[in-house]
């Protein structure tokens, strides 16, 4: 259920993101000016897509993959905490590298980017101590 919770607060914070992407948003809530500095970046796109769709798209996978396995057959079972962690070990990886080029290349820092990184993260460790407390399948 933290998985779901978490990838929902995310899908809030990429849709966010995306909306500022594609000019439904005028400015970014950010504090320091650097959100849209990385968002207007040349890195803000990865193989032709936005970042902020990728993460949009990649936290609407994980809830409708956590919610589908709330259901009574998956439900207590080993393997959706396993696909969990999996999906979310790749946004965390992905995650990493957009942060190196916040800082090495880019030279700023976005707060919704490292919120959003914040909450792969956290997804990813509550489904490895999910998986922890499911006998294995």
């Amino acid at each position: 259920m933290a998985t779901a919770l978490l990838s929902l607060l995310g899908v809030f914070v990429a849709l966010y993101l995306y909306l500022y992407k594609i000019g439904k948003i005028g400015t970014l809530v950010c504090g320091t000016g650097s959100c849209e500095t990385v968002q207007m970046s040349p890195y803000a796109r990865f193989l032709g897509v936005e970042v902020s769709l990728i993460g949009l798209l990649g936290y609407l996978g994980i809830l409708a993959f956590t919610l589908g396995a709330l259901r009574p057959g998956p439900a207590g079972e080993r393997w959706p905490a396993t696909v969990t962690a999996v999906l979310s070990g790749a946004g965390v990886l992905f995650s990493l590298y957009l942060t190196g080029l916040e800082l090495f290349v880019i030279h700023a820092i976005c707060r919704w980017c490292v919120g959003s990184a914040l909450i792969i993260t956290a997804i990813f460790v509550a489904s490895l101590l999910d998986r922890r407390t499911h006998t294995a399948a």
